[in-house]
């Protein structure tokens, strides 16, 4: 008897950062040369591309979006249109939805349907 090969049921994105998957991981249990004991990735939808930051602390997850929003829409002439994200407290402060409401980002959450944030590590 022989299994069946996985299919996921995952769609793309039809276009560069029409979606993007975020996920913080950390504490290490030995941090990086800096004292550098979390890291945060941004995964485009489409491309697969990925971006990897890494922080002394989980709460600067916020400004590390920040960043990598400047560095990708500048590189791209492109704007986030949506971001895929775990419940992590992290993101779900007030301040950070009002920046993505502000800025016309689209906000996912459920750690189901980030797999492709939770395989980058």
């Amino acid at each position: 008897m022989t299994k069946k090969p996985f299919v996921g049921q995952s769609t793309i994105a039809n276009g560069l950062l029409d979606l993007v998957h975020t996920d913080v991981y950390g504490p290490l249990s030995i941090p990086a040369r800096g004292g550098f004991s979390y890291f945060i990735t941004f995964i485009d939808d489409h491309s697969r591309y990925g971006y990897i930051y890494l922080m002394r602390y989980k709460f600067e997850a916020f400004g590390r979006f920040k960043e990598y929003r400047i560095e990708v829409e500048n590189q791209t002439s492109r704007k986030i249109k949506a971001l895929q994200l775990d419940r992590g407290s992290e993101y779900l402060s007030g301040e950070f939805i009002d920046y993505l409401k502000d800025n016309g980002i689209l906000l996912s959450v459920d750690s189901s349907w980030n797999a492709t944030a939770q395989r980058s590590s």
